[in-house]
């Protein structure tokens, strides 16, 4: 019996041993973020990190336990090919996620989730365009060694030599008593005894969230979001049904009690948006930014309306798409553009436009299947989509498809032709996006000389654009899809992290402005079909900018995390941890029971689409 314990026991332990040794690997392997941390800090992750191994573990020497048990039951020969089977899958899991995580923590900034999966699955060359061909064969090598490592470990450690695979003699003691030890498992893989099950904010502990993603156990995250994926309903239960809907009452928007400006000289002027990737307003002088970057995007601040207070929803685009087009706010777990059964229901700008008469177009020089836009887009009423396919070969010459300039000529080039009144199009840009390979060279930085590539071609297409007969009648609309982290080393979880440009320029537009208030994607909705004289009830979460009796904010989400905006208190919370990140203003504090009903009453309207 003392040997079949010690197998049990052996296998659970070296599971643990492998969840801690690769907290120190992860913590070497970002040497440059962790190189002020001491021997304490490393103590600190491995200790505060132990709850979820524990649990991992757990998890894992289930199916091995039992196995062990039947084992002493049937022939052993094959007990023994089950065993390697499955270990080697264990293997490839705990190799490939191990990689994946180091290989992606420096652009998500968050440990492996579900979010990177949706996108590899939805499109495998537009989730490997970031990456470089040296990389990937980089990665590759490294996971076929480590898996082979660690099976080599696991089969060499864990299985037993063919003489010691006697069935014992007392198998119903012997059975019993494991099947006591495989029903202890359940404690750590629970966590205890206490109300709360094990969660990612037990390995919260420090004030430097460096510390705290590096005590996570990544295949444990992964597997958490995982099952959050789809119980909308039982996410962020902050409070009471009641308390949430009082509060989220004083966060909608609000009947108009005041005259507000009409920003276009006409009702119904043809819209163009042009979303521009990963722009953020640290690359515009006029928004406090860098000089010399996005240089027709400060031009274009100054001769039309400029939003000062605007951010982005999320991090990434079909977050922001949505947040843009159809005013739904982005979620902190999940990607609502994954479900067309969901966005389907939505109400979108360009669906309102249609009912209006518009004609509806939109320009991409990538894979408009990717993350199911084309989906999401069809059932916006966009049924004229122009993307990659749609390019000769030899002007798809970039990871993501056609360059910028590219992709504006195409648009420009119809612009010159017969068109229908009113008109919406839509392009988005992609040029901006890692790896940022560009046909341009004026700056140093790989990011900033992509924004400023994007930002040429901007400038080129709108001064052709004034050049057509439409220029009189229309509008454009220059908002980024999302932010990025710019310097590099720009937390996830700060303000500007997310702080983005919104524009609107055009022959259409009255009088150039600054608007001062907080506002994000999912208000342009409301504000815009309200300028067009069109119904906006049915956006129940986006509000005018420009009434003065609707509550003005900003709101962002970010995996696990939220953010809350006004002039009076900067708020973003930290939903693993349970704590307030940021928390600054004359009224500190103001914004966090709003945040929280705001984002109870968002995974409510996410259950019942």
């Amino acid at each position: 019996m003392k040997k079949q314990l010690w197998i049990f026991t052996k296998t659970y332990l070296l599971f643990v041993s492998i969840f801690i040794l690769q907290k120190p690997l992860f913590m070497l392997y970002y040497h440059n973020l962790f190189q002020d941390s001491k021997l304490s800090d490393y103590l600190n992750v491995i200790y505060h990190g132990l709850p979820l191994d524990l649990s991992m573990a757990g998890y894992l020497s289930v199916i091995p336990a039992i196995i062990q048990i039947i084992s002493f039951w049937v022939s052993t020969n094959p007990i023994s090919v089950i065993l390697k089977m499955y270990y080697a899958i264990v293997a490839f899991l705990l190799s490939i996620v191990f990689i994946c995580d180091l290989a992606l923590y420096s652009y998500w900034g968050f440990r492996l989730d579900s979010t990177p999966l949706f996108y590899f699955f939805s499109s495998p060359k537009d989730a490997l365009a970031s990456a470089s061909i040296g990389l990937i064969i980089l990665l590759t090598i490294s996971l076929l060694i480590l898996c082979l490592a660690v099976y080599f470990l696991l089969t060499k450690t864990l299985i037993q030599k063919k003489k010691d695979t006697q069935m014992p003699k007392h198998r119903f003691a012997i059975s019993g008593v494991m099947i006591i030890m495989v029903g202890l498992l359940f404690i750590p893989i629970r966590g205890g005894f206490t109300v709360s099950t094990m969660n990612i904010s037990t390995a919260y502990f420090s004030n430097k969230m460096l510390l705290n993603h590096a005590a996570i156990n990544p295949l444990f995250n992964l597997m958490e979001s995982i099952s959050r994926e789809t119980n909308f309903k039982e996410q962020y239960r902050f409070m009471d049904e009641k308390k949430a809907n009082a509060e989220f009452a004083q966060l909608t928007d609000k009947p108009i009690t005041d005259s507000i400006p009409e920003l276009f000289t006409k009702k119904r002027p043809n819209i163009i948006f042009v979303v521009l990737e990963s722009f953020m307003s640290k690359t515009m002088e006029s928004l406090g930014g860098l000089p010399n970057v996005a240089v027709n995007m400060d031009k274009f601040g100054s001769e039309g309306i400029l939003f000062t207070h605007f951010y982005a929803n999320s991090f990434r685009t079909d977050r922001g798409l949505v947040s843009i087009l159809s005013g739904y706010p982005a979620q902190p777990t999940t990607s609502i553009m994954k479900y067309p059964r969901k966005t389907q229901s939505l109400p979108s700008i360009p669906k309102s436009l249609k009912e209006a008469g518009y004609n509806l177009q939109y320009y991409y020089g990538g894979d408009a299947d990717f993350t199911n836009m084309r989906s999401y887009l069809i059932s916006m009423g966009i049924s004229n989509i122009i993307s990659d396919k749609d390019f000769p070969l030899k002007d798809r010459l970039s990871k993501w498809g056609a360059h910028d300039h590219i992709v504006f000529n195409r648009m420009i080039s119809d612009l010159r032709g017969k068109q229908q009144e009113p008109f919406m199009k839509i392009l988005q840009t992609s040029s901006s996006h890692e790896p940022y390979d560009v046909p341009f060279h004026r700056l140093s930085h790989p990011y900033l000389n992509s924004v400023a590539y994007a930002d040429s071609c901007l400038g080129s297409f709108i001064e052709q654009f004034k050049q057509t007969e439409w220029w009189n009648n229309s509008i454009v609309i220059l908002v980024p899809d999302h932010a990025r982290r710019y310097p590099d080393d720009l937390s996830d979880f700060s303000v500007n992290r997310y702080k983005i440009p919104l524009i609107i320029i055009g022959g259409a537009v009255k009088s150039a402005m600054h608007i001062e208030a907080y506002a994000s994607q999912m208000d342009i909705a409301a504000t815009l079909l309200n300028q067009v004289d069109l119904p906006h009830k049915e956006f129940s979460f986006s509000k005018n900018i420009l009434n003065s009796a609707s509550p003005h904010f900003a709101y962002f989400a970010f995996p696990n995390a939220f953010g809350m905006l006004t002039p009076e208190n900067e708020m973003v919370f930290n939903c693993e941890s349970g704590k307030a990140i940021t928390d600054t203003g004359k009224m500190p504090g103001k914004n966090l029971i709003k945040g929280k009903a705001f984002l109870q009453k968002l995974y409510d309207d996410l259950s019942k689409r």
